[in-house]
């Protein structure tokens, strides 16, 4: 399984939201290559990007910080918030990001979903960010009304070979991932999951692994100090 540090960016700073909540934000760093090269420094591949104004509003206010991250650090990056047209998706491939993930478009319009993959593949994933079991759009601020199970078996039917699936409740609170959500999700879909949201412990991270993920997204514990990231990255392993 592999490890996902995460940088969530607003106003160029490395950032984190409680719950998905705009208003209860904490600021960790005002430089966040330096934390991309932290993350390689300990042992990390792979980094999970997001573009917290990006997922609110549209747009890509954060794509040179994004740019650079992939730059200097060298890390795998996916970049998330924001892609709702296939030239975001452009700017991003042709800025060397390795994935870039559909959430509220995603959501909204299927046929871009297609015409996405279809272009670029493994390229793309979807971002399912669940909240009382149905999908969440906007950033998070908004409910689609859609079974979160019946969206993932859509996008696996279009060809998307990459989910990352965030728990809205349990993301930032520091109370442990939600199991039963990723152990249902890897037995029903039979691609790449990665889970998001509550992972907080090296005690979820081995449950993870032991689900057969594809990878697992850390990021209050890892800026909080609850989770050393090497130990994560070799208990992933």
């Amino acid at each position: 399984m592999l490890i996902f540090p995460a940088i969530d960016l607003y106003e160029g700073e490395a950032v984190r939201l409680y719950k998905g909540d705009y208003a209860a934000k904490t600021v960790y760093s005002t430089d966040p290559v330096s934390v991309a090269l932290d993350f390689k420094a300990a042992g990390a591949t792979h980094a999970h990007l997001v573009d917290l104004e990006g997922a609110k509003t549209g747009g890509t206010p954060n794509f040179d910080v994004v740019s650079a991250i992939k730059r200097e650090s060298g890390l795998f990056c996916e970049i998330g918030g924001g892609i709702r047209d296939m030239d975001v998706i452009e700017r991003y491939v042709a800025a060397g990001l390795d994935r870039v993930i559909l959430g509220t478009a995603a959501a909204e319009t299927e046929d871009f979903v297609r015409e996405a993959v279809g272009a670029y593949g493994e390229k793309i994933a979807v971002g399912i960010d669940i909240r009382d079991g149905f999908v969440a759009t906007h950033g998070w601020t908004e409910s689609s009304g859609v079974d979160a199970f019946t969206f993932c078996e859509k996008m696996q039917a279009i060809g998307v070979k990459t989910l990352i699936c965030t728990d809205i409740s349990k993301d930032g609170a520091m109370v442990g991932t939600n199991r039963e959500l990723y152990r249902e999700l890897s037995r029903r879909f039979p691609i790449k999951i990665t889970a998001s949201g509550g992972v907080s412990t090296l005690e979820d991270v081995q449950a993870l692994r032991a689900l057969d993920l594809y990878g697992a997204i850390i990021g209050k514990a890892y800026y909080t100090g609850a989770i050393r990231l090497s130990e994560a990255i070799e208990v992933a392993k």
